[in-house]
This record gives structure tokens, sequence and C-alpha cells, in this order.
């Protein structure tokens, strides 16, 4: 399923699409109204399609906390933390910085739900949902370095650029709204250019690319650049991308170019955009109530927007916290993670509320984490003093899902008894990956592309659906 033609062979269906006949099948074959606004097409490359199996989620959110979180801070909780305070652990730590004694989280952790999931104070307003939550405390990632497990975490390798987990639900999925983007990166203030590859498309076409959205401007113009023509009608533009669909209908014609079919697709998709993402991205129109819901900050304004989009057909929606100030604590962690928590744990908690009470919940996949975690032991300076803060720990960290297709109340795995290692059912990025894909109805071994001469796909050969978690 889902397989790319190879370059040199052309199907019926590619000279269908690349003929003037078949242009329809192109987001410029969409119907006019008598305003002149494009109606969503249904053919292209983001029509909604069939996955392999009936999956329970039909959409995705996921909170990036970029940095790496510590998960015996947060949802991992070590009593024997505290039993070697200021003592050295009796296993050895392979750390990127030097690390000295235990240091047991500052954070209380209490049992919440039917379930008695454990949960630090960090995330408290989160915790009053633990029994929608499932949590993973076996996760472990390839390397202690931030570059290449936020690409391994969200891309699926941790060495070479690969299409992001969100590009390729969008290439399995399509999207239910074409006037808006399908998949949607939101992150305030933006991150370095090189950290644009984690919401790629990668070698798939480029339709498929996530949308960067500068949440921390409200302001819809500074939201999405060029929104808004300012010197011609919707009528003249819409004249405008016909003349220039007729030029590329014929350059296409002869040619077998996806990069022709990505850029026609942007043109229309920008054309369609001015009209529905200015209602989409006013949070002015909510009820007071849901606002406070939410809370104040643009953490709580963009996962609000968030909600909206996916309640618009929007198939994947990614939320970075963490950009200007990550979750990368070397030290004064308590300061810090207090903080950055403070920022998200109402929105988050208001998220899944809302999205119960609409009925969204069953259909919505949640998922939150980071690239990896932090270390039990407490990192030192080159003096030997503690900063009070945690070096970073790939071995083993926690990451969790809520709503669509995912058993509440759960945990699955465990780190060693201080929080070090995965150390039952260790559990890969690959395998984590297996399970989105499986809960939105795709065979994770099927969902691939045909790229320089291969079927690749986002596990590459490796992955597991964690069945354990499902409901």
């Amino acid at each position: 399923m889902h397989h790319q033609i190879a370059p040199n062979l052309i199907s019926r269906r590619d000279v269908l699409q690349r003929s003037a006949l078949g242009f329809g099948s192109l987001a410029l074959g969409s119907v006019l109204m008598d305003d002149g606004r494009a109606v969503a097409a249904t053919d292209g490359p983001l029509a909604p399609r069939t996955p392999h199996l009936p999956g329970r989620a039909k959409r995705v959110i996921h909170f990036f906390l970029n940095g790496g979180p510590s998960h015996v801070d947060t949802f991992d909780p070590k009593p024997a933390l505290k039993k070697y305070a200021g003592k050295p652990l009796p296993k050895t730590l392979t750390t990127e910085r030097k690390t000295g004694t235990a240091f047991p989280s500052p954070f209380k952790f209490q049992r919440y739900g039917q379930s008695g999931l454990e949960v630090s104070e960090l995330f408290s307003r989160t915790a009053q949902h633990a029994d929608e939550i499932a949590v993973i405390r076996s996760m472990y990632a390839q390397v202690p370095n931030h570059e290449p497990s936020l690409m391994l975490m969200n891309c699926g390798d941790s060495v070479q650029p690969r299409p992001s987990v969100g590009a390729w639900v969008l290439y399995g999925l399509g999207t239910e709204n074409q006037n808006l983007p399908g998949f949607v990166a939101m992150c305030p203030g933006g991150l370095p250019i090189k950290d644009s590859e984690n919401w790629q498309a990668g070698f798939l076409p480029g339709a498929y690319q996530g949308t960067y959205v500068d949440s921390k401007h409200t302001q819809l113009q500074r939201l999405i650049e060029n929104i808004e023509h300012k010197h011609i009608s919707s009528t003249a533009q819409r004249r405008q991308l016909d003349l220039l669909a007729s030029w590329n209908r014929r350059h296409q014609a002869a040619r077998l170019d996806d990069r022709l079919d990505t850029r026609i697709h942007a043109y229309e998709l920008a054309f369609r955009m001015q009209h529905e993402a200015k209602e989409a991205f006013d949070v002015s129109s909510e009820s007071k109530h849901i606002r406070q819901l939410y809370g104040s900050g643009v953490h709580a304004r963009q996962t609000l927007i968030a909600r909206r989009l996916l309640e618009r057909g929007v198939r994947y929606v990614q939320l970075w916290h963490g950009a200007g100030q990550p979750w990368d604590n070397h030290s004064n962690i308590k300061g810090n993670h207090r903080k950055l928590a403070n920022q998200l744990d109402q929105p988050i908690a208001a998220l899944l509320a809302d999205l119960k009470q609409r009925g969204m919940l069953d259909e919505t996949l949640v998922i939150w984490g980071g690239e990896f975690g932090r270390t039990p032991t407490v990192e030192l300076e080159g003096n030997g003093k503690s900063k009070l803060g945690r070096d970073h720990n790939h071995w083993g960290f926690s990451v969790w899902m809520a709503g669509g297709g995912i058993k509440g109340g759960t945990t699955y795995g465990t780190t060693d008894e201080f929080g070090y290692q995965a150390e039952e059912n260790p559990t890969s990025v690959h395998d984590l990956h297996a399970t989105i894909l499986h809960t939105l109805g795709f065979d994770h071994e099927r969902l691939t592309y045909r790229y320089a001469g291969r079927d690749f796909r986002l596990t590459d050969v490796h992955g597991r659906v964690i069945r354990e978690i499902l409901a």
C-alpha cells in the first residue's frame, strides 16, 4: 500500500494526473464558489485515504518537550534514590558529563484515579486524567545528544534526515480539510533552522511537509506569513492561479517531477487558507469558560488553537515546548522544571477534558514526551561541585499516550530501581512509532514509499506494536 511508482516508469494513473484532463486530481481542480473561493478538492496528494485496518484514532496531537524532561521527576517515581541520597549508587553509570551521587526528586509523587497511576506534582492537573493515560516507562534512545535524538524521535532515524512522523501520517491518511494544512508544527519563537528537519517531508512529496507556525504571535498576519494579499481581490488571485495552472500543465505534461506538484499544491493551499485560517486560528470566538479552562500564556493559546485545528480536519498537530528555555536542565532542575511544567500542565489537562466533553478524545491520539530522559545522579561542575541538575540519559525515559486506541490508567515497562536504564520491556522509538501508526489503522511494515530503489518506512526494519497499552 502507498508505494510510489519507480521514477523510470509511467503508469496510467501518472499519465492521467499529468495530462490536462487529469489535472483535477490536484488541488487546482477545485471548483469555485461565487465569491471566488476554492472548495476543498476530493482528490490529489492530500485526499482522504483508508488505512489498512479500522483505526481507533483519526488524528494526532503531539506535545514535544524539547531538551529532555526528567522522567524521575515527572512520571517514573524512584523512592530508592532517597535511600542513596548524597551517596554513590551501587552501579556504574555511563553519562555524557560528570555526575556524582544519587539525586532524589525534589518533587512529590501521588497516586491518581482508579488506576492509582503515580505522577509528580509537576503535572498534578494532567494527573486528574490518569485513567486516560498510558505511560511507557521503559523507552530508550540511541545516543545522549540532542540533535540525533530529536531526529530519531521525530523522524525515525538519528543519522540521516527522513520524513517526520507527521509527514508519514499525512501520506497515509490524507487530510479531511484541504483548506488548512494537514500537518501543523507550532513552536513559539522558532527553533534553529536545522531543527526544521523534525517536521520535514524528506523524500516524501513536499505536500506532506509540516507547516510551521510561530505561535508566539497573536495576529494572524504574523502567525502565518503572507496569509493575506493586500493588493488584489480573491477573484483576481483565482484568475492568476488559473493562468499559472495552464502554464504548469503545459510544462508538466512532458516531465515527471514531484516538485512541480508540490509547488502547485502550495499555491492552492495558500489561496484557500486566506479564508479558513482566519477563523481557525482566532480563539476569541471561544467561550470565556473554555479560554479560562486552558489558562493564559502562549502555550495555553497554541493548545487551544490545536484543538480548533483538529476539529476542522487537520490530521497531525505537533506542539513544541521549550524552544526558548528547553527542558535541558543541567542545573537547578527544581526551579527550571517547575517553571516549565507550570506553562504546560494546565493546557494539557484542559485539552484532555475539552476533547472528552466534545466526544473527540476516543478518536484523537495524544502524545507527550521529549527526545530522552535525565540521569538519576546529580551533574557536577568542573570543580566537582553539585549543579543540582541532571545530565542527558538516553538509556531510559518515559513517554505517555492517551485517547484513540489507548488503554488508559496503565503503565508499561520499567527502568531499574534508580531510573537509569530500561529494564523490563525495553521499548525503542521504533516500537513507539509502530504503535502510533497502529492506532491510526496502519500496519507499519506496509506503510511504505519507494525511494532510491528501496521501500522505506517510518520504522525502517524495526518496530513492534506495544499491544499491552492498546484498548
